[in-house]
């Protein structure tokens, strides 16, 4: 007997499950047809599927037919559980596809298809309704033909034969000789996905569920199993008891009570459970057995270590699914139910619909979920309360954006710690749109050993990367390694993780960002005297009309439109049609957003304050590893000679505009060989700061804006004389205004990036800063408000030796110095200057703030130093500002670092005061 693993697909309400009951009942299964209607169907079982009329969790039922054993899956047809449908994909045989009589094919049916395609499904139709509707059959095979597939045959039709015979050359030619069709040779043309069989009936009334099945009988053939066991798990889910159970399709060998299976995380790691019980669903009933053999379903409870898509055994790991939640909710939850509690029990859910993506802002104490649309918002609070207890609402939904770039880019990873070594060159290259991620190397073994190349290419793959406009993950890119460096000695595996992450959030940072927003796309239908504001809407909405027809007095309108701008446009519609108006929606993928920078204002996303995902290197020099930051990680690579600079287009240019070598140090040159005139220098610095570097105004502010300050480029982001890149363009605006040769639209101009004036920034390794840092959409701060700058007076004082002398003799004296020194530096630098002494050891000591001159002074209250009072301002400042802490006290650093801030250590802050000192001396005294 064939061992068959089929599943039903459907668009809502075309009648799969009715389909599935009407198949159960032709072969035996049940006696007695339910009806979605009276909520008394064999597999929705659960409450909420008998109350709303819809399939939300993918069900089990065995049945035999012919000489053929099905396990059929009934999968969601609603498109808010459309995650849940395609994780079942992954381990079918075969599907049959329902299509509705009365609509034809609709847009989700051709994403069923697509998902069907992509998994390399063979697919049988089933035309149902046939009882109601007022098409034929011929019209009804016209458009399955035209939206699905030139292999869709009526089987039934009198001239099936020859239509059959015309999937395939060799087919014809047999055709053309015998006058009949090889029936081996329509068996083999189904499941290699040439042929797709049509069946018309209606399963309510039972007609044509006996053709289909008898079609299924005569032409489906089990696939090869392996002898080894593997099996695929595809869905984890729990019993009335709360017991955890992990449903798995055996692919190979047999599956028997007591096994031990080795069980591998999405880490890599592997763990050991014994299979303690086997059970096969049959609708909510099961039989316990001792075993199963390949090709059939069963589900194993009391397994932890399993995940949706997982492979065991021989049997390999399933795809990443296609279908993406785009909407994001703020659970809210009851003030007596604390965080932790709550995130526990939505993980519970998350291991049933992984999609769910259950996210925990600690600082924020927010929890957020992800979701396909508002009918699953409503399941998952209905499934928290009847589970939990507990009654959980939902706060503004936000889209889910990505990102993507516009032009290859190099990007370089280097972590160099004491005793630790690696460095990652990669080269991040825009693919099409849809594509996805993908992994590859062009780097030669003798650069780089394969062993390294192969852990470079599993730190890619093992997490998901985010860009740097929103924090949004990544998509549409192919990564390639092109160059590396391992040290005999001192290289970890652990090192080479570090190294690639921060090599793909530096080339991130210096490349051209293009965000990303999901898109409907839609089927609108209304009576023609609507029609017209119908059209003016999807205008506004910042759509576009793919067709119009007329059918009657109804207009029949489909195209493409934003998720952001569509989401609320149903209840419109029905507002102004008074209910006569019918909207279809189904996501579409990812287009370049309509309004990227409303979004980016929106998000406030820094991608130099995320300390989870850093775009700095580390490396070392005397002993001590130290920190570098993005922009100036080409000019201290270790590795000069990479090819993917020169793929990626990223050279260096001379003033004329020609092509120059990568402006980099070659190993081998001792200090005094690299020897430089006056006029080089000017000209280094010109390209820097905008200016002469004889000239200490554009020197020192220069200097400063690079360590303290914010990049602006127009007043926004960049670097240049004054924080201005000159011909700068923002970040955002390269998500709209920027169209490359690499996506959609006009080629990119390079020459662009050859036109460097004086102002428009330095080489930046092996590119111009005004084309990586600057020009056209390279990060960006995004930061308003006034620069702080926070002082920890007394480590200062005790860092200064002048005042660390005066204060052994009168410490009032040391501090009102200080504060006379801090007072001037401020009127210079035009920064709000905060400065804290400690006070936590003065006994009733209440705390006392005031100012002194522009800068406000702060003596903490008893118990609380000063360290602590800078880590809260910082807290409250760098959300909104740029905040740089002056202290020399190590954990401080670390601290002030984590909430955003820039650090700087006294003796740097010394060196900073005096260059203005000199300058004030300078420019300003000697006038009078």
């Amino acid at each position: 007997m064939k061992n068959i693993v089929a599943g039903i697909l459907a668009h809502v309400d075309s009648g799969k499950t009715t389909l599935s009951e009407a198949m159960l009942y032709q072969t035996g299964r049940i006696r007695k047809l339910g009806r979605v209607d009276h909520q008394d169907t064999y597999l929705d079982t659960d409450s909420q599927e008998k109350d709303r009329g819809i399939t939300i969790f993918s069900k089990q039922a065995e049945l035999n037919f012919g000489d053929m054993h099905i396990a059929l899956l009934d999968t969601p047809g609603h498109v808010d559980f459309g995650t849940e449908m395609e994780r079942t994909l992954q381990v079918l045989d075969y599907a049959v596809l329902v299509i509705n009589g009365m609509d034809g094919v609709q847009s989700h049916t051709e994403t069923l298809w697509k998902l069907l395609e992509r998994y390399e499904i063979p697919v049988f139709i089933f035309v149902n309704k046939m009882d109601m509707t007022g098409y034929d059959r011929v019209y009804l095979m016209d458009n399955i033909r035209h939206r699905l597939s030139d292999g869709c045959v009526d089987f039934l039709c009198e001239d099936s034969g020859e239509q059959i015979a015309m999937c395939d050359e060799a087919m014809l030619e047999h055709f053309l000789e015998t006058g009949a069709n090889d029936e081996q040779d329509v068996v083999n043309a189904i499941a290699g996905r040439k042929l797709f069989p049509c069946y018309f009936g209606s399963a309510l009334k039972n007609e044509g569920v006996s053709e289909l099945l008898d079609g299924m009988n005569r032409y489906v053939v089990e696939p090869v199993r392996g002898e080894e066991f593997g099996a695929r798990v595809f869905k984890i889910g729990r019993d009335d008891k709360g017991e955890r159970l992990t449903y798995m399709k055996v692919t190979g060998g047999v599956l028997k009570l007591k096994d031990v299976l080795t069980l591998r995380n999405s880490q890599g790691e592997d763990s050991h459970e014994k299979v303690n019980q086997i059970r096969v669903y049959s609708g909510a009933k099961y039989d316990m057995v001792d075993h199963v053999t390949a090709g059939c379903v069963c589900a194993v409870p009391g397994l932890v270590n399993t995940y949706g898509r997982q492979g065991i055994g021989a049997c390999p790991d399933g795809e990443l699914p296609s279908l993406e939640p785009v909407l994001s909710y703020n659970v809210m939850y009851p003030t007596d139910v604390d965080a932790v509690t709550m995130v526990s029990k939505l993980r519970l859910l998350e291991e049933e619909d992984p999609q769910l993506q259950v996210q925990w802002n600690e600082t924020a104490g927010e929890i957020y979920i992800k979701v396909m649309g508002q009918v699953q918002l409503e399941v998952v609070a209905q499934m928290v309360r009847d589970r939990f207890g507990i009654a959980i609402t939902y706060g503004q939904g936000r889209i889910s954006y990505k990102e993507t770039i516009a032009a290859p880019v190099m990007g370089v990873g280097h972590f160099e710690p004491l005793r630790h070594y690696a460095e990652v060159h990669l080269l991040l290259e825009p693919m099409e749109n849809g594509s996805g991620m993908c992994f590859d190397s062009i780097c030669s073994e003798d650069v780089l050993d394969k062993n390294w190349q192969r852990l470079i290419l599993t730190h890619l793959q093992e997490r998901e990367f985010r860009g740097v406009l929103t924090g949004s993950p990544i998509t549409d890119m192919k990564i390639s390694i092109t160059a590396g460096r391992a040290h005999q000695k001192h290289t970890e595996g652990g090192d080479f993780r570090q190294a690639t992450y921060r090599a793909v959030r530096q080339g991130l940072m210096m490349a051209e960002s293009v965000l990303l927003e999901p898109v409907y796309a839609f089927k609108i239908e209304v009576p023609q005297e609507y029609a017209g504001r119908v059209l003016a809407d999807i205008v506004k909405m910042s759509g576009t009309m793919d067709g119009q027809e007329i059918s009657g007095e109804t207009t029949v309108i489909t195209g493409h439109a934003p998720v952001y701008t569509m989401r609320e446009y149903y209840s419109e519609l029905t507002a102004f049609s008074r209910g006569t108006g019918r909207l279809q929606v189904d996501i579409d993928g990812y287009q370049p957003c309509h309004n990227t920078e409303e979004v980016l204002a929106e998000r406030h996303y820094d991608p130099e304050l995320d300390r989870f995902n850093p775009s700095s290197s580390v490396f070392c020099a005397h002993g001590a590893g130290y920190l570098v930051d993005w922009y100036d990680v080409y000019e201290n690579m270790h590795v000069k000679e990479d090819p993917g600079f020169e793929i990626s287009g990223q050279l260096g240019y001379t003033e004329d505009g020609d092509v120059t070598d990568i402006p980099v140090n070659r190993p081998g040159k001792s200090v005094s060989d690299m020897s430089i005139t006056d006029e080089e220098l000017s000209e280094i610095f010109a390209r820097t700061f905008g200016g002469d570097y004889k000239d200490k105004d554009v020197a020192l502010n220069g200097r400063f804006r690079r360590t303290t300050s914010e990049y602006k480029v127009n007043g926004t982001s960049g670097r240049g004389s004054d924080g201005t890149a000159g011909n700068g363009m923002s970040a955002g605006a390269a998500g709209t205004s920027v169209q490359s040769e690499y996506r959609g639209g006009a080629r990119y101009n390079r020459s662009q990036s050859r036109d460097r004036q004086p102002g428009n920034g330095p080489f930046v390794g092996s590119r111009p800063a005004d084309r990586g840092i600057a020009t056209p959409g390279a990060f960006k701060r995004r930061k308003s408000g006034e620069d702080y700058v926070i002082v920890d007076g007394y480590n200062v004082i005790f860092a200064w030796d002048t005042l660390r002398e005066l204060s052994e003799h009168n410490i009032d004296s040391a501090r009102g110095k200080l504060m006379d020194i801090l007072s001037n530096y401020q009127g210079y630098m035009n920064c709000k200057l905060i400065v804290v002494f400690d006070g936590y050891k003065v006994k009733d000591n209440k705390g006392e703030r005031f100012p002194y001159d522009d800068i406000e002074v702060v003596y903490t209250k008893e118990g609380e130093t000063a360290d602590a009072h800078i880590e809260k301002l910082t807290h409250e400042l760098a959300r909104k500002h740029k905040v740089t802490v002056v202290t020399s006290d190590g954990l401080e650093q670390i601290v002030t670092m984590g909430q955003g801030a820039i650090r700087m250590s006294s003796r740097d802050f010394k060196a900073e005061v005096e260059r203005v000192n000199e300058h004030l001396r300078e420019n300003y005294l000697k006038n009078d």
